[in-house]
């Protein structure tokens, strides 16, 4: 799996959720709706750039590859899920969707684990 190349789509993708948020929905959104889709398009962008650094740290051989890519996976899955369903929640209105966030958020916590396991293997 090539880490990198899809750090850099999520990040190009966090920065058009985040344009869209910004313009398209400023008056569609409160401001407890606006402040969730941000924290949203925030944790993508930030887990995005993980990705990047995890597809860096392959390429360098600074990372072993099967913890590196349970770490990709774990990081994919999280960015997926808790930013997916802060997204349902902030757009949708339900806030039985933020029960499903906390899964998100422990596999992006495993994945950054892994990722200094995988860090430390690598050498």
């Amino acid at each position: 799996m090539n880490w990198g190349a899809i750090g850099a789509t999520l990040s190009g993708i966090a920065v058009l959720i985040g344009a869209f948020g910004a313009h398209a929905l400023r008056d569609r959104l409160d401001a407890y709706a606006t402040r969730i889709y941000e924290r949203a398009a925030f944790y993508q962008f930030v887990h995005a750039l993980g990705l990047l650094a995890l597809g860096a740290a392959l390429a360098a051989g600074a990372a072993a590859g099967s913890a590196a890519a349970l770490a990709g996976w774990l990081l994919l899955a999280g960015t997926i899920v808790f930013c997916g369903s802060l997204y349902a929640l902030a757009l949708s209105g339900v806030r039985a969707l933020g029960a499903i966030t906390p899964f998100g958020g422990l596999a992006l916590v495993a994945g950054w684990f892994a990722f200094a396991y995988a860090l430390t293997a690598g050498k």
